[in-house]
Parts: structure tokens; C-alpha cells; sequence
């Protein structure tokens, strides 16, 4: 099947990149009796870790139960182990349940008051932008074709009023090109009702946006130990996680009806989410100058009259319109393949019933992501350790090799290549060596344009590591200028849009 794909923005710059960053098996789709659900993420879950355990990474979760809280001891259990079954949970990753001495051994800095024990079982955490491009730079690889920056302006038609192709807007340029497919999906995320829109169908069901907003903490502040699942003031669960040297903490679930495009984080948002991280962790003491970093997303729902923001259903919907347009809305990022299967099988059906094109079925379940050739899940570790040793080789330190590693899996190499090669024009870009050679590779292999791509959809440097941002970002600019022809307009609204949104991300307005 021929494909092609056009983004507005950059890859993965909606709701993407601004997730929670688990691909999590839906624990709390149980408490909405959405069983089936459950247990389909559950083996999504076990899908994506497989096929790129470089990405994808299995985290110890610990919920700890209070009286009067979401879960009690039984029900923790109870959920716990049918959670387990519907997910099909592995042997070694089953819940544990512990008692209140032993959730407090793990971690101290809880709510001991009527702390009655905590369930401990296992979540995955991921850089759900790396794994959106790397699963795109696997579909590149078999021949799909991708353009970030590419908006779709209007909708094609023949004389039977059918969806026939889609006029594209160059976002840099302003060039625009009409592109002819016999079937067109609209997988639009925020964006799936701007296009039906303009394509006149949405008749139904329409999307119902809800803000979901993440703090990050330096460790100084906030010396998480280990994952927490824990219940807000006002009954909302929320996750706080380590990650590296940071700790973050999210989410919210509230309303929205402002810019899609630009989602941020309120002073409001900031303020219950401090308030619940000094609930749960009243040791703490964390303050408005104790975040670091934070970002905001939207999760594009499909509406549900009379249900609160966080009782809507996740699940994930098909719209077809009278002119042929295929929508996909709602879901989780856990799901992402399923949803894919799902829409690219009735696109086959459909193409062969009306045109006689038979295709195979689909094969993703068992096709690694790219980057996720090391081995599976199983041999990760042992092809980690083969790297570091060649990265310290190279002059590279064992924790820069691991962060490569963990970030580029089997692309590694490739890094390598350019730090064997590229070592004076590192020096001469003023950039690490490691940095440069991710720029460099972001640029040639991933299709970074902006700083913003490099520094937050590429490295996630934005979220969790935002002094590494304004200490290289002249560099950076400066070397992406020259690589990418910018004209000195370009510079100056490029790096006003990056200085933006560090400013953003930092200060909650």
C-alpha cells in the first residue's frame, strides 16, 4: 500500500509529545468497569515493549491505598490481580500487595496518616515523541513517505461529490501542491473536527477536548525514589515519577476550548498540582520555584453528554463521511497500533471492494519499531552493555553511552559514525561531541527543522533538562542556520519561538 503522510507542525508536536509518558496497561479503566478495554491495552502494552524495548522501559509502580481512599486494601488487590489476568501481566511483573512498614520502606516520603499499605505492580514509561518518529522512520523505511510541516488546506472532489485528494500548504514556504489518494484518513488528533469541518461531515459525534498538565522537578527538590500512583485532594489519581534527575508529576483533566495548537500550563494548573503533591508528600514542601519545567496537552476525547472530563471513555472511534473522508479519533497513545491496524484494514476492505486491490494483512505486531532491532526485550540489556563498551572506546563516558542507547537503540551506531567523523566540526560548533552528533543525526535522519524539534521533540531536552536548552541554544541555532539555509528572518522568529516557550514551560502564567 502506497501511503503518505502530512503534519501541520512537526512530528509528534500535538498531543504526542505531551502525554504521560507510560505506555500504561489502564488501572484505572478498571474502576469504569471498561474491562475489555483493559485488556486490550494490556497486550498493546506487551507489543510496544517488544518492539522497541529501547523506548519502552518496564517501571516499578507503587499505589498506595488510604482509608477513604480510591482504592482500599481489597479493592487494591482485587483490581490488582484482575488487572493482571486481563493484561496478561508476565510472571515476573505480577502485583505484589505490601504493608504499611513496606510501602513506607520503599518510599518514605509519603502520606504516612492513615496509610493502610500500597499495591506494587508494573507500568512502562516511554518518550512518547521518540517513539512516535521512531515509528514513523520505520514506516519511511518501507517505503511510506513523510512531511512535517505540511498542511492540509482543503479537500479534492470529483463530479460525484468524492474525496479525491488534499491541497497542501508548504508551512515555511507557503508553496502549495495538490496531492491525488484514493483514500484519505484523518488522524488529526486535537485537530480530527477542523477537518471534518471542512469537509462538511461532522454530523455525529464530536471531539471533546480536555488540558492534561505535567511539573518537572530537579531530584534536589524532590528526591522521588520510586513511582507513585496517588490520589489528589479532590479524588483525581495522579502519577509522580522519577525520570533521571528530575521527577515529574502529572496529570490534570479539565476543559478546554482555547488554542489547540498552543496548549500551556496555568497558574491555576501549577497550584492543584502542587496542592496535591504536598497531600501526598507533606514532607515535602514544594513551591511555585521549586518546578523546573512543565508542559500541557490535550487529549481529544469523543464526547459524552453529562460525564465529567475524566469519566470519558478513552476509547477510540471510526467516522466515515459521505465524500469518503476516514476519521479516527479518541484513544490512548498505549493503543497507537491497534488504532493504526484497525483504520489501515478498512482502508484494504474498502479498496477492494470498490476497486478489486487486494492487500495482505497486517504484519506490526511482530515488526520492530526503528531502533528496536537489538535483540527484543529479552537481549536489550546484553546489546546496552556491547554498546557502552564501544561508545567508551570512542572517548564517550558509560552514562553517555546508556543515554544514546536508551534513546536510539539500535540507531546507535549511527551516532557513532557521526562522532568518529565529525569531531572538529563539534569543536567548531562549540557543542559536546554527544550533542552534536544528536543534532547532526536529527537533522539528516529525523527531519528536525527547528530548534524547537531538536530541543523538545527529538531530546526532550525542554521538559527534563531545560538549563541544558539555555546553555546550548546559540550553538545549536547558530549550527541548524547554517546546515539548513535559514534566512536571518527565520533565525530571529525561530529562536524567539524557542525562547517562548522556555519561558512557558518554566513560568506558568
Amino acid at each position: 500500500m502506497k501511503t503518505g503522510l502530512v503534519e501541520m507542525q512537526d512530528f509528534a508536536a500535538g498531543t504526542s509529545s505531551r502525554s504521560t509518558k507510560l505506555v500504561h496497561g489502564g488501572l484505572r479503566y478498571l474502576k469504569q468497569f471498561e474491562v475489555k478495554m483493559v485488556a486490550e491495552v494490556g497486550k498493546e502494552r506487551a507489543i510496544v515493549y517488544e518492539n522497541g524495548p529501547h523506548v519502552t522501559t518496564p517501571e516499578w509502580m507503587m499505589l498506595p491505598f488510604y482509608k477513604g481512599g480510591n482504592f482500599g486494601p481489597f479493592t487494591s488487590n482485587a483490581g490488582l490481580r484482575v488487572y493482571d489476568l486481563l493484561a496478561g501481566v508476565k510472571k515476573g511483573e505480577r502485583r505484589v500487595m505490601l504493608s504499611r512498614t513496606e510501602a513506607l520502606q520503599k518510599e518514605p516520603l509519603i502520606k504516612e496518616e492513615e496509610l493502610k499499605g500500597a499495591g506494587y505492580y508494573v507500568e512502562y514509561k516511554t518518550d512518547d515523541a521518540r517513539l512516535t518518529i521512531e515509528v514513523l522512520k520505520k514506516a519511511v523505511d518501507l517505503g511510506a513517505a513523510a512531511l512535517n510541516y505540511a498542511k492540509a488546506t482543503e479537500f479534492v472532489y470529483d463530479e460525484d461529490e468524492k474525496l479525491i485528494g488534499v491541497v497542501i500548504e508548504d508551512q515555511i514556504t507557503g508553496h502549495t501542491e495538490t496531492v491525488y489518494a484514493k483514500k484519505i484518513v484523518n488522524a488529526a488528533g486535537p485537530w480530527v473536527d477542523d477537518l471534518r469541518d471542512m469537509d462538511g461531515s461532522r454530523t455525529d459525534k464530536s471531539l471533546h477536548l480536555t488540558k492534561g498538565v505535567h511539573l518537572v522537578f530537579s531530584q534536589k527538590h524532590f528526591p522521588l525514589g520510586q513511582a507513585i500512583y496517588f490520589d489528589a485532594p479532590d479524588g483525581r489519581m495522579i502519577f509522580a515519577i522519577p525520570r533521571g534527575d528530575k521527577t515529574y508529576v502529572g496529570t490534570t483533566d479539565t476543559e478546554y476550548d482555547g488554542d489547540i495548537a498552543h496548549p500551556i500550563v496555568t497558574k491555576e494548573d501549577r497550584d492543584y498540582l502542587l496542592a496535591a503533591i504536598n497531600y501526598e508528600f507533606p514532607t515535602l514542601n514544594a513551591i511555585p520555584e521549586h518546578v523546573e519545567s512543565s508542559w500541557a496537552g490535550l487529549r481529544p476525547l469523543i464526547a459524552e453528554s453529562g460525564k465529567n472530563p475524566d469519566e470519558i471513555s478513552r476509547k477510540d472511534e471510526i467516522f466515515y463521511s459521505d465524500s469518503g473522508l476516514i476519521s479516527i479519533a479518541g484513544g490512548k497513545l498505549t493503543g497507537y497500533r491497534k488504532m493504526a491496524e484497525h483504520v489501515v484494514d478498512e482502508v484494504a476492505h474498502q479498496l477492494k471492494k470498490e476497486a478489486q486491490i487486494l492487500y495482505s494483512g497486517s504484519h506490526t505486531e511482530h515488526l520492530p519499531i526503528s531502533g528496536g532491532v537489538v535483540g527484543g526485550s529479552k537481549q536489550f540489556h546484553q546489546f546496552k552493555l556491547k554498546k557502552i563498551e564501544e561508545g567508551m572506546a570512542l572517548g564517550l563516558t558509560a552514562d553517555e553511552t546508556d543515554l544514546l542507547v536508551q534513546k536510539y537503540g539500535g540507531n546507535t551506531e549511527l551516532l557513532f559514525d557521526i562522532i568518529r567523523t565529525h569531531e572538529s566540526e563539534a569543536k567548531a560548533a562549540d557543542l559536546p561531541i554527544t550533542i552534536f552528533a544528536e543534532l547532526v543525526y536529527a537533522i539528516k535522519y529525523e527531519m528536525a527543522f527547528k530548534p524547537v524539534d531538536f530541543f523538545i521533540r527529538r531530546t526532550g531536552a525542554l521538559f527534563f533538562d531545560i538549563t541544558y536548552v539555555k546553555e546550548y541554544k546559540k550553538a545549536v541555532i547558530d549550527h541548524m542556520a547554517k546546515t539548513l539555509n535559514w534566512t536571518q528572518g527565520q533565525k530571529s522568529a525561530f529562536r524567539n519561538e524557542l525562547e517562548t516557550l522556555v519561558d512557558e514551560a518554566a513560568n506558568p502564567k
